[in-house]
């Protein structure tokens, strides 16, 4: 489990669209083999280490690359990270769960006093389960919406969430990673097993 409170901004050393190498500082500190990282939204499993070239490496399968947008990263990409929170942490943001449900497509980025507004269009299975002032995450960092549309919501970024994370490096079009409140899944999820069991059992009377 994460927070979805960017701990700092990797840098991709290399990808071959497996094996991931990321150079860093702050999440190597207390960093082992077989844990878990989150990079740019997804949850993976640390592989190595290298103390002197300041790397860990994870591995992506076929599932990594469709639901991400990792098929974009090269050699020198910025990419968000966090450590897997421990048990008695503060969580700042909200209960993230590193597993993205698709890739969203920034239509629009505006000024707005002191914060940056984005609009990111999103997969219907996306915008069908998020809410107004609920959490969402996008490319690993917890965020509100303000509101959402038919194919579109729209999220306001705070100074520091803008400078210290990949969002300042975003443009109209970029491709971002969004993962859907875990309690929206779930309620989503329930009420569609709900609806589906009424209308057999309605069907099924029609049928006596």
């Amino acid at each position: 489990m994460f927070s979805g409170i960017i701990e700092e901004v990797g840098t991709v050393k290399s990808y071959d669209g497996e094996k991931l190498v990321v150079r860093a500082t702050n999440v190597l500190n207390d960093l082992k083999v077989s844990e878990s990282i989150m990079l740019g939204g997804a949850c993976l499993t640390v592989t190595a280490l290298s103390n002197t070239e300041s790397t860990f490496t994870v591995e992506t399968v076929p599932e990594t690359i469709n639901r991400t947008n990792f098929n974009e990263l090269v050699a020198g990409s910025r990419i968000n990270l966090e450590r897997s929170l421990r048990y008695g942490d503060r969580v700042g943001g909200h209960m993230v769960q590193g597993h993205v449900d698709g890739v969203g497509t920034i239509r629009s980025i505006s000024e707005e006093g002191n914060s940056h507004v984005m609009v990111i269009e999103a997969p219907t299975n996306i915008i069908e389960t998020i809410v107004e002032k609920g959490f969402i995450t996008v490319d690993g960092i917890s965020l509100t919406i303000v509101d959402r549309n038919k194919d579109n919501f729209r999220i306001s970024i705070i100074p520091y969430t803008y400078e210290n994370t990949t969002l300042k490096e975003r443009q109209l079009g970029s491709k971002v990673n969004i993962e859907i409140d875990v309690t929206a899944k779930y309620v989503a999820n329930t009420t569609e097993s709900y609806l589906n069991a009424r209308k057999n059992n309605v069907s099924n009377k029609h049928h006596i």
